[in-house]
């Protein structure tokens, strides 16, 4: 499962301007065992959470220690790459520093940025793709009380595609709130949602005003609109309209 993903930078410099800049990628690695894969949708769901805690995480801002990585990753191109572990393997990409966020039955780990060719090894041999993830039930109705990631009803993805695309709707929702809406998220410990919109839905939430991941096309799926965040009704809020139920 694998997925090598942008998202626009918070300034919104131009296209140009981000390829010339040195190139980072947020690694997340999916634990991944044979005979207990996690629920895709508690793997999306989660992966969203693991890129709000490391991008809330103290070591991320100011003068902490992955500071200065996370800035030269948001001056690029916003790359998200997914991987999968088990076994040994999940276990040395564990005691690597980073992040491991858990969220029913899946367990991502999320690491500090680091240059497209600078990969750890405990990293950089893990498989990218040859393994997907069902849902065994139906995923439980949206809580509108946090925000929704909503996916595109019309597009097939790898659970590794969709888990970095949502990672990058839970990004563009916290670039849209205040300190004040931040820390309340935070400490709610990161509820969020993750859905798929029906068609007539999705159409009216493209054009609401809320974020929208458009994906820029360099892998599985032709370049547009993947993923939409609206706001909850508690947590969360975002600019837009709140699109009719």
């Amino acid at each position: 499962m694998s997925s090598d993903d942008t998202a626009p930078s918070p300034s919104s410099p131009s296209d140009s301007d981000r390829d010339a800049a040195p190139q980072y990628v947020l690694p997340l690695v999916v634990h991944l065992e044979k005979t207990a894969p996690p629920a895709r949708t508690d793997a999306l769901r989660t992966a969203a959470r693991a890129v709000l805690t490391i991008l809330a995480d103290e070591r991320s801002t100011g003068e902490g220690e992955w500071a200065g990585a996370m800035r030269d990753w948001e001056d690029a191109r916003i790359r998200k790459v997914v991987r999968r572990a088990r076994g040994a393997e999940w276990r040395k990409a564990a005691a690597l520093p980073g992040i491991t966020v858990t969220d029913g039955s899946a367990e991502v780990r999320v690491y500090p940025p680091i240059p497209l060719d600078g990969w750890p090894k405990e990293l950089a041999k893990l498989q990218v793709s040859g393994t997907d993830l069902d849902d065994p039930e139906p995923p439980a109705a949206p809580d509108r009380d946090g925000p929704v990631l909503w996916l595109n009803p019309e597009l097939e993805m790898s659970a590794g595609k969709t888990m970095a695309q949502v990672g990058h709707g839970a990004q563009l929702a916290w670039w849209e709130l205040s300190d004040t809406e931040r820390k309340a998220w935070r400490e709610a410990g990161f509820p969020l949602s993750v859905a798929t919109a029906t068609p007539e839905r999705w159409r009216e939430l493209i054009t609401s005003g809320l974020p929208v991941v458009r994906d820029a096309g360099f892998t599985e799926i032709a370049p547009g609109p993947t993923v939409v965040a609206e706001g909850g009704l508690r947590l969360c809020p975002l600019p837009g309209a709140r699109v009719g139920r």
